[in-house]
C-alpha cells in the first residue's frame, strides 16, 4: 500500500485526529476531521479566521496523532505548506462538498499540504514503522 494512502486511511478510520501547533511558545491542540490526497499530497482544511491559520503562517510546523480502537496509533509530523490556486481549491472543495461549510465564500477556505513529513505507527505488540510522504 502506498505511504499516503495507508496514512489517510488511519486519519479517516479513526476520527477525530488531533492537530497541534505553536501560538508564540505555547502549544495548541485541537480535534480535526478532514484529511485527504490531492495530487499526492496529504492535505487538510480550515478557514482562515481560524487560530489554527494564523499559528500555522507563523510557524509552519505540526504535529498529528489519533489512536486506534485497538490501541493502535500513529504520530505524523510536517510543514504546512499552503494551497493559494483557487481553481485547485474548487476542484478539491468540489470533491469534498463539506469543506464549503468553512466558510460563505472560497477564498476563505484555507487548504494546506504536509510538507518535509513523516508518519509513524505505533502498537503495543510491535516495532514503530516510519513512513516518509
Amino acid at each position: 500500500m502506498e505511504s499516503i494512502d495507508k496514512v489517510l486511511g488511519f486519519l479517516n478510520d479513526n476520527h477525530p485526529f488531533y492537530i497541534a501547533t505553536m501560538d508564540g511558545d505555547t502549544p495548541r491542540v485541537r480535534p480535526f476531521g478532514f484529511a485527504g490526497n490531492h495530487d499526492g499530497k496529504l492535505i487538510f482544511a480550515c478557514n482562515d479566521q481560524m487560530n489554527i491559520f494564523k499559528q500555522l503562517k507563523a510557524n509552519p510546523k505540526f504535529e498529528i496523532s489519533t489512536t486506534s480502537k485497538d490501541n493502535q496509533w500513529i504520530r505524523l509530523n510536517g510543514e504546512a505548506k499552503f494551497i493559494d490556486s483557487r481553481e485547485t481549491k474548487e476542484t478539491i472543495v468540489g470533491l469534498n462538498p463539506n469543506l464549503k461549510n468553512l466558510s460563505k465564500d472560497i477564498d476563505g477556505i484555507v487548504i494546506f499540504f504536509a510538507d518535509k513529513s513523516e508518519a509513524t505507527f505505533y502498537s503495543f505488540t510491535g516495532a514503530p514503522l516510519t513512513v516518509k510522504l
